[in-house]
């Protein structure tokens, strides 16, 4: 084994490095995610926080079979439920629109400042239903 295999510098898993007192510090970064995420740049609008009906617009981010990052122009209740749509576009086809129930995991300011009215959002997806457009 390579001083680097023992290092864990051909593993998959991100790793950080330092240096302390002379000496290369390795540490791995452990993945805490369950379930893979998917880049994927679709419009999405907020119908409903908490009780409250809404028309918010937004973009996903990504996405995963338990949850869904976007961007929306609203800061959602931290914690509270939130439905929201996403729509699903095919060259050619009609779009297919996906109704989602969650809970709101995360919300903050989007970070590179590009526009102070933005927000990013983390929610869960605990339920969905396919819609057609009519």
């Amino acid at each position: 084994m390579g001083y680097y295999e023992c290092l864990g510098l051909l593993t998959a898993t991100p790793l950080t490095y330092s240096i302390d007192s002379g000496c290369l510090v390795v540490n791995q970064i452990m993945e805490q995610r369950r379930n893979r995420r998917f880049t994927l740049q679709l419009p999405l609008s907020i119908t409903r926080a908490g009780a409250e009906r809404v028309a918010v617009a937004g973009f996903t981010k990504n996405i995963s079979s338990t949850g869904v990052l976007f961007t929306a122009e609203r800061e959602p209740d931290l914690g509270g439920p939130i439905e929201y749509i996403i729509v699903l576009t095919h060259d050619g086809g009609p779009p297919v629109s996906l109704r989602c129930v969650g809970k709101v995991l995360r919300a903050e300011r989007v970070p590179d400042g590009s526009d102070p009215t933005a927000y990013q959002v983390a929610a869960t997806l605990e339920r969905y239903e396919f819609v057609r457009d009519r």
